[in-house]
């Protein structure tokens, strides 16, 4: 019982990361019909920019904000000089530019930074907290509390904001939305500026647990577009629970099975939705936008 619990504490540590991943891939489909594979940058370059900084002699907080504030500005970079200006091209056009984008990001990343693995103090020491016989970080705990209150202030935010209407209608309707005056650009513009930042959050509070180096957002972009997927891609709630159920799945598989096939679930999982539930578990079965 003990191991079972174990295998869950952890699941649901990576599971909320890779919500966080799937809710960047969301929300961006949602404004834009664009899937955004730039995604795993924005969580590298979060937690990148945070070890550098902080190695420069800023405080942990001050670098944390900095990672997020210039991992936003990308985000808005990508869709001001790389994705707006082709607005018109085919969404394979497009997707192949948010691949290019990752790439260059990478490259970049390479350069500016290093080839090494970097990690960050846990914010609440590095003792495990032992429950049921199992034992869990405090930092598994700050993951999974920060990744809670992300989607509950994202959800408030849709929800009750006039700016999270604007986001509803420019998803439903986007030339209805132009006409009732609502600045599809800048909401386009919004969404990519806070997907980034959620992904640099997420790099953030990864790093004490699993490190980062350049290339680690390769493999979250792949794991959170599967969440997605299995979610159903436009949905946030099934960004969640999708993220949560590869985090679970991985785990388990890793535990009972082989570390060595972990990293093949997501890839498994985006081949079973594709093929028996394109539309995802809480998507829909068609969505034609006119």
């Amino acid at each position: 019982m003990a191991e079972l619990l174990q295998f869950v504490f952890s699941g649901l540590t990576v599971g909320a990361i890779y919500a966080l991943v799937a809710l960047g891939f969301t929300l961006i489909y949602k404004a834009s019909d664009i899937i955004n594979f730039a995604q795993g940058e924005f969580v590298m370059l979060g937690g990148m920019i945070t070890v550098f900084a902080a190695q420069a002699g800023l405080p942990l907080p001050v670098a944390a904000l900095l990672a997020i504030f210039l991992t936003t500005a990308v985000g808005l970079a990508l869709h001001r000089f790389a994705v707006a200006p082709a607005r018109g091209a085919t969404p394979v056009a497009l997707i192949m530019i948010t691949i290019g984008a990752s790439i260059f990001l990478r490259g970049v990343a390479q350069i500016v930074f290093d080839k090494r693995f970097h990690s960050l103090p846990s914010l609440f020491g590095g003792d495990p907290i032992k429950i049921g016989g199992a034992a869990i970080l405090p930092q598994s705990l700050v993951v999974l509390a920060s990744a809670s209150i992300i989607v509950l202030v994202l959800w408030l935010f849709i929800d009750r904001t006039m700016l999270g209407k604007a986001v509803i209608a420019t998803a439903a309707n986007r030339l209805a939305a132009r006409l009732i005056g609502v600045d599809t650009r800048s909401i386009v513009d919004f969404s990519f500026a806070v997907s980034a930042a959620i992904g640099a959050i997420a790099g953030i509070l990864i790093t004490p647990i699993a490190l980062t180096s350049y290339d680690a957002g390769t493999l979250l972009a792949l794991k959170g577009f599967a969440a997605a997927m299995l979610g159903g891609i436009g949905s946030a709630p099934g960004a969640v629970v999708g993220g949560l159920m590869i985090g679970m799945i991985e785990a388990l598989s890793a535990g009972y099975i082989s570390s060595n096939y972990k990293d093949a679930v997501a890839f498994l999982i985006i081949l079973v939705v594709l093929i028996f539930i394109p539309q995802g578990l809480f998507g829909r079965a068609k969505v034609e936008r006119v």
